[in-house]
């Protein structure tokens, strides 16, 4: 299992879970934290708010799922409206990270 450490968010994410009787939603943004980590078949992401509305999430998306999405994603850039050039060009840069860092992976 890789290292666990976390970071603070520097932007924003919601989350949302519908039950078919309770609904949960709930908002995290700079004063949370995020762990983003590898783990055996997939991506593992914990969001973590402190204070008076202490609240976690995990997430563990397996490699397919998470391929799926990125994909899912990819397709729907064009039809969204478009990214400003700081959001892109951090995107651009953290996409060739994870590609160098795929790509140094073992297969099994």
């Amino acid at each position: 299992m890789a290292h666990k450490t976390t970071h603070p968010i520097p932007d924003k994410a919601q989350v949302a879970v519908d039950f078919p009787d309770k609904f949960y939603m709930g908002s995290f943004a700079r004063e949370s934290k995020f762990e983003a980590r590898s783990e055996d078949d997939g991506l593992f992401i914990k969001l973590s708010r402190t204070g008076d509305e202490k609240r976690d999430v995990e997430i563990h998306l397996h490699h397919y799922l998470l391929a799926d999405i990125l994909s899912a994603w990819a397709d729907s850039l064009g039809d969204e409206p478009r990214m400003d050039k700081t959001h892109r060009e951090e995107l651009l840069e953290v996409l060739k990270k994870v590609e160098k860092a795929v790509r140094k992976t073992k297969p099994v």
